[in-house]
C-alpha cells in the first residue's frame, strides 16, 4: 500500500507534522523525503533539503534553537536563507526554540555590611578589548531528589563566557570563593580584574573580601533589589534553567553536577550561539578577536 499520499494529506490539512505522520504509518522520514524529491518541484525539493538541515541543527541543540540561531548556524556553513523561510519550515515540522523565563533573586543581602561600590554601572556591552577585565557572578539553586544543589558562576561580561563555576549542597561563602578561584586559575587575568555581583551576604562577607584581595580582584556590587544591575549573570541562569535544569528531574546531585559541566564546557561556552555576540559562541567570539589572554 502506498502510504505517502496519506502523509502528504495530513501535512497539508493541518499545520503539518511529517514526523508524527511517519511514526503513525511506520515509514521513515528519509524514505518519505526521498519520495517527495522524485515528484516535487525544484522549490519544494529545496524546501525538503533545507528542512532536513533545520531538523539536524535543532536536534544538535537539544531542541533549544529557534529560527534566529538556526539561521545563523546555516549561514556559518555557507547556506544563506531567509529567517522567515526557516521559521515557516520549522512550523511545518512542529519545531520551536526554548525561551528563558524571567529570573528570580536567590541571594539575601546582609544589612550589617558595607559593600563595595558599583564599578560596572550596568555597562554590559560586549567588547573584545575588555575581555578578562570585567567579570560578574551569582548563585542559583537546583532541586534534586537528594535536596538542593547550588551553582555559583563567574562570567566574563565582554564575551559572556563562563570562566569559573562551582556547585555545593550549601550556600556558604566557600561556594562563591571556589568559583572565583577557578576563574582566576583558568584565565590568569591581569591584577585589578573587576568581579561584579549583587549584595548577597556571601559576596559582601569579609571572607570573600580577603580572597579577592589575595587574588588581586576588585569587588563591585549592584544596588539592593535591582536585578538589572547584575543582568548578565541572571540572564545566564535563565538560559541554563530553560535549556537544561528545568527540562527533567534530577535524582542525584552528582548527576546534576555532571550535566551542568557538559552544558557549560561542552555546549554553552564552545558552541551555543549568543545573540549579543552577533550569534557567535563565547569561545568563537574570543578566538575571532585573537585576545592574547584567552587560553
Amino acid at each position: 500500500m502506498n502510504v505517502y499520499p496519506f502523509i502528504e494529506a495530513e501535512n497539508a490539512s493541518t499545520t503539518g507534522n511529517v514526523k508524527r505522520s511517519c511514526e503513525l504509518l511506520q515509514v521513515s522520514r528519509a524514505a518519505y523525503y526521498a519520495h517527495r524529491t522524485t515528484t516535487a518541484s525544484p522549490h519544494e525539493r529545496d524546501d525538503i533539503t533545507l528542512t532536513q538541515r533545520i531538523i539536524e541543527i535543532h536536534t544538535r541543540s537539544a531542541g533549544t534553537y529557534g529560527a534566529p540561531r538556526i539561521h545563523a548556524e546555516l549561514a556559518a556553513t555557507g547556506h544563506h536563507h531567509g529567517r522567515k523561510r526557516i521559521a515557516r519550515l520549522m512550523r511545518t515540522q512542529g519545531l520551536r526554540g526554548r525561551t528563558p523565563r524571567r529570573w528570580r533573586t536567590t541571594t539575601v543581602p546582609d544589612p550589617a555590611t558595607t559593600p563595595a561600590r558599583d564599578l560596572i554601572q550596568r555597562d554590559f556591552a560586549c567588547d573584545a578589548t575588555t575581555i578578562n577585565q570585567r567579570w560578574c557572578g551569582d548563585i542559583t539553586y537546583i532541586h534534586t531528589w537528594e535536596g538542593w544543589l547550588y551553582l555559583a558562576t563567574v562570567i566574563d561580561i565582554s564575551s559572556r563566557r563562563v570562566v569559573g563555576w562551582a556547585t555545593a549542597d550549601n550556600l556558604r561563602t566557600d561556594l562563591i570563593d571556589q568559583a572565583l578561584r577557578s576563574a582566576v586559575t583558568q584565565r590568569r587575568p591581569d591584577p585589578g580584574v573587576i568581579f561584579h555581583s549583587d549584595r548577597g551576604c556571601q559576596y559582601t562577607s569579609s571572607q570573600h573580601a580577603r580572597l579577592a584581595q589575595q587574588l588581586n580582584v576588585r569587588l563591585s556590587v549592584g544596588r539592593t533589589g535591582e536585578c538589572w544591575d547584575n543582568a548578565v549573570a541572571e540572564s545566564f541562569f535563565a538560559t541554563i534553567k530553560t535549556e537544561l535544569l528545568d527540562r527533567q528531574p534530577w535524582p542525584t546531585k552528582a548527576l546534576a553536577h555532571k550535566e551542568i559541566f557538559t552544558y557549560i564546557e561542552g555546549w554553552y561556552n564552545t558552541h551555543r550561539r549568543h545573540s549579543t555576540l552577533g550569534y557567535l559562541s563565547p569561545a568563537t567570539y574570543e578566538t575571532t578577536h585573537h585576545h592574547p589572554q584567552v587560553a
